[in-house]
């Protein structure tokens, strides 16, 4: 595998998965270097600041940014541009640092609400929302950026919504590699990406079904794009970011990520979620984080057959403890009494 030349790497959102104490986690090694907000839905009027708040905690802090300083992009999703404007406008007196637009949802709900993918099928909405945002944000110096796939039903307007989204005055495109219909069904189409990236000025960030190191490096040879967004993949591997730096510093592989790597992120959200959530819907957040890492690790397969059917947090976090020889600073049963 030919080494590349070192790119940035973002945390994509993910509605109701990727929260303030995910990307906390999953960004305390520094490896990523960007992260960005579930989305906030705008409809028609200024929404409150509580508002913004339950989505991006972050924005408390001077610097809207992770713990350890990784900085928190704060996403948008809506189709009026007026109401769009004015609520970046509102964020960015909050606090943020920067706007995301979201056109790539692919939730039947946001797309009938006339938000995320819907509005690919037209470039010109993308243009229209996109420049109304920009202008309400530069005389603030607030950047926006946007986030598309390749077309609603099919691609062939991926370019132009791309154009459109430039033309706007977006300061980035991330591009997921499939469109709405193909909704996160493989194959990601990287090489479209890189159809894109061919006719744009501002970066293009490539985004989709990166779950390893090789599949970083194809995704990046076929899209010709220097950045990346990982999503699904930190969630299997919470090393893939630190993974993919260590490559590009050194040209090493790091070896497998341990299990005591994987049931220490997973413990210390449960640490973190059970003093706001009740314990069930914890112990379910729990296992919907390890059904994704089971599909690309064994040991998370094992314990995830094991551990689906508990329903008491207390046993669950139990069934994630590492063997005895491993490190006992690791292990979720010695955190777990911690939390009492």
């Amino acid at each position: 595998m030919t080494r590349v030349a070192s790119g940035r790497i973002g945390l994509a959102p993910m509605e109701g998965v990727i929260d303030v104490i995910t990307r906390d986690l999953l960004s305390a090694d520094g490896a990523l270097d960007w992260t960005v907000t579930e989305f906030v839905r705008v409809v028609d009027t200024r929404l409150p600041a509580r508002v913004f708040l339950r989505h991006c905690p972050e924005l408390e802090h001077t610097a809207c940014a992770t713990s350890n300083g990784t900085p928190v992009h704060l996403q948008l999703l809506g189709s009026d541009p007026d109401a769009l404007a004015a609520n970046a406008v509102h964020a960015q007196a909050l606090g943020a640092r920067q706007v995301d637009l979201n056109f790539g949802c692919p939730a039947k709900t946001v797309n009938r609400h006339d938000g995320g993918a819907s509005l690919l099928r037209d470039p010109e909405r993308v243009h229209t929302v996109v420049r109304a945002v920009a202008e309400a944000l530069a005389p603030l110096g607030i950047a926006v950026t946007a986030k598309i796939r390749l077309g609603f039903d099919d691609k062939q307007v991926a370019l132009a919504c791309a154009e459109a989204a430039e033309a706007g005055g977006a300061a980035h495109l991330v591009v997921h590699a499939r469109t709405r219909r193909e909704g996160y069904r493989p194959p990601a189409h990287w090489e479209w990406i890189g159809r894109i990236r061919a006719r744009m000025t501002i970066p293009v960030i490539a985004n989709g079904d990166i779950w390893t190191l090789e599949d970083y490096w194809k995704a990046r040879t076929l899209s010709g794009c220097t950045d990346v967004m990982l999503g699904r993949g930190m969630l299997a591997d919470p090393w893939l970011a630190r993974r993919i730096k260590h490559w590009q510093r050194t040209g090493e592989h790091l070896p497998e990520t341990p299990w005591t790597a994987r049931a220490e992120v997973l413990t210390a959200y449960a640490q973190r979620m059970r003093m706001h959530l009740p314990e069930k819907v914890v112990v379910s957040l729990l296992k919907q984080w390890l059904n994704q890492m089971r599909g690309r690790d064994a040991e998370a397969a094992s314990r995830f057959t094991v551990l689906r059917r508990r329903t008491e947090l207390s046993a669950f976090v139990d069934g994630l403890a590492p063997a005895k020889h491993d490190d006992a600073s690791l292990r979720p049963d010695v955190a777990l009494r911690a939390m009492s």
